[in-house]
């Protein structure tokens, strides 16, 4: 269970250290038809879309996007009850 455990903290780290990619890449116009800036799209937006749509829903036309931090946080979240759960 502790390997386990390990892994899915692991998972959780790589996945926060992508998101981080992501936000950092964003800042700067990245090519949308370059294969990594896709491969980071497609793999974060699942995450960070849904954060995004609740922000803008609540607080309306944001000029900045928290939903990086967000995401980041509640992964943090999500592997500390994990790690406690086993």
């Amino acid at each position: 269970m502790y390997q386990l455990a390990r892994f899915i903290s692991f998972l959780i780290e790589v996945y926060a250290f992508v998101i981080v990619i992501r936000a950092i890449i964003s800042w700067v116009n990245p090519n949308p038809y370059n294969p990594i800036v896709q491969l980071l799209y497609k793999v974060t937006e699942p995450v960070l879309e849904p954060i995004r749509r609740i922000l803008f829903r609540s607080t309306g036309n944001m000029r900045i996007d928290f939903s990086p931090f967000i995401a980041i946080m509640l992964l943090y979240i999500i592997r500390s009850i994990l790690l406690r759960l086993f």
